[in-house]
């Protein structure tokens, strides 16, 4: 749902699934779209993480699966996404994540649409990969402040949400979506302003001590930290 979110997890997958290319793509780069998009097109295979701006007017060919990790906005978005994929004879597969809470999308998608959807269960074999993105984000401070950003932008478009009756800000579980963005503790944000999350448990790191891998930005901050005191 937003750029914060595709930097971020278009950064875990880079880590966490070998051998297969990651590519990310949204609409605040500007200039690289052009070039990262007919890269991917190149590709014989690999993911794309991206914003609804690659959601129309768009061609890639034999893109076998689309998965929808937020709920676009609008109804409408949600169909162009879905024709990414079995464009032009081919077939392919769209997938979207609800929460139980968020069930009511599908009747409002056959509504407002005429798009039948089917239930996929979950999948039971499921390997456990948020320690490891908590270690990442422990070793280099661009992960963890990434995390931090995309978490906070996601509560923000959900609370923007076009479909606002489905899509309550005051019913998401804050502690569980903080675990699945396997952040290391709470940002301080006006929407959890007042709440207490006894079932989140912050990392015991004090994580103004978390540095940047990457020499010079870790340089400046202990600049800054320095001019603070």
């Amino acid at each position: 749902s937003t750029c914060a979110c595709v930097e971020y997890y278009g950064k875990a997958l880079e880590s966490l699934i070998k051998q297969v290319k990651i590519m990310s793509i949204h609409g605040k780069m500007k200039h690289k779209r052009n070039k990262i998009f007919t890269e991917f097109r190149k590709l014989p295979g690999g993911i794309l993480v991206c914003t609804d701006v690659m959601a129309r007017g768009i061609d890639i060919p034999e893109v076998h699966w689309v998965l929808q990790y937020d709920p676009p906005s609008s109804a409408s978005a949600f169909v162009h996404r879905c024709g990414r994929t079995a464009r032009i004879g081919h077939v392919g597969s769209a997938l979207v994540f609800l929460l139980p809470m968020e069930e009511s999308y599908i009747n409002f998608l056959s509504i407002n649409q005429k798009c039948p959807m089917q239930e996929m269960k979950p999948q039971t074999n499921v390997s456990d990969l948020l320690p490891k993105l908590k270690s990442m984000a422990l070793a280099d401070r661009a992960v963890f402040e990434k995390g931090m950003k995309a978490f906070v932008s996601y509560v923000q478009a959900y609370a923007k949400h076009e479909c606002n009756l489905i899509f309550r800000i005051k019913d998401l579980d804050f502690a569980s979506l903080a675990k699945g963005f396997a952040l290391l503790k709470m940002p301080k944000m006006p929407e959890l302003r007042g709440k207490c999350f006894p079932d989140f448990t912050p990392v015991a790191v004090n994580t103004d001590s978390i540095s940047f891998k990457d020499k010079n930005r870790e340089k400046q901050r202990q600049k800054q930290l320095e001019q603070q005191r």
